[in-house]
């Protein structure tokens, strides 16, 4: 388990070049809202195609991370490519928490808006945007929704569709803002499989905002702990989610399983409330002395 120094840390290193195998990275990444600092000196290096989740509970700063990344907020401090460059408009996706579905819009009108960033001045998507835009509804199966209105998706079609969006834009960075966190448990597992093939066939970058955090340690290559607006621990999942560190960070008693493999994050066990002369909960019932019993009370 590792905290990284940040930016108020006299002996906090200097960062070392950044090399092509660098995909993004901050230093002394800073948010403040009406003068309160709520992102506090964020430092990370994000090797190319790797996903990195973002864990912590409400309010930690997961999402202000993922918007000052693009710039949606105001910041200080350094946001950098792997070649050294202030990332552009095209640079990064970001899939945000909650997308705006608007009225009346089809699928296919709505993905195009991910090639904004690439169109000039009031000048209309070209052919070659339209193809894109084909070949990612192709990809993610949405072909045949291409002329459904947006709003008359279901959950799932419509978590695939805001994807299909950020996939249009060409980004090597994709942003995902709690992707999962308004679908059922199958919805859920097809949407990050999905961008988990796509990472790996593509060569994407993923950081990922995740609320579950078994499910972020079964997609992610590290995670990132956050604590009121500061990274607390980064590494793999085994190292970040330990029992205590967790625990204290999210007030209530946490253990972690491995079950086949595969880390569950669960809260402790509630102690069992009985009343006076009551069985505990748990405790096993000898269901043939019961029957006994209730034959000799006949």
């Amino acid at each position: 388990m590792t905290t990284p120094p940040t930016s108020m840390d006299p002996a906090a290193p200097v960062p070392t070049p950044l090399t092509p195998a660098h995909s993004l990275r901050t230093h002394g990444l800073r948010v403040s809202y009406d003068g309160k600092e709520v992102l506090r000196g964020t430092d990370l290096e994000l090797r190319s195609g790797e996903w990195l989740g973002l864990i912590g509970p409400n309010g930690s700063g997961k999402s202000t991370l993922l918007r000052a990344l693009v710039g949606l907020v105001p910041s200080t401090g350094r946001v950098e490519l792997g070649d050294g460059r202030v990332p552009g408009p095209t640079d990064l996706a970001l899939m945000p928490q909650s997308p705006e579905l608007p009225p009346g819009m089809t699928v296919v009108e709505y993905v195009l808006l991910g090639r904004t960033a690439h169109l000039g001045w009031l000048n209309n998507e070209s052919t070659a945007d339209r193809r894109i835009a084909t070949d990612v509804l192709r990809r993610l199966q949405l072909a045949g929704f291409a002329d459904r209105r947006v709003r008359q998706l279901s959950g799932g079609e419509a978590q695939r569709v805001v994807i299909a969006r950020a996939l249009v834009q060409q980004s090597p960075v994709l942003l995902l803002d709690e992707p999962t966190s308004a679908l059922d448990m199958g919805h859920q597992v097809e949407v990050l499989e999905l961008v988990d093939e796509l990472r790996h066939e593509d060569g994407l970058t993923v950081v990922a905002a995740m609320h579950d955090l078994g499910t972020a340690a079964r997609y992610s290559d590290r995670l990132a702990l956050l604590e009121h607006g500061s990274i607390v621990s980064i590494g793999r999942p085994l190292e970040v989610l330990d029992p205590p560190v967790l625990s204290r960070v999210y007030g209530h008693p946490i253990e972690v399983h491995d079950v086949g493999g595969h880390l569950v994050v669960v809260p402790a066990p509630r102690a069992p409330r009985t009343a006076p002369g009551e069985r505990a909960p748990h405790t096993p019932v000898d269901l043939a002395s019961r029957r006994t019993r209730a034959e000799e009370i006949s």
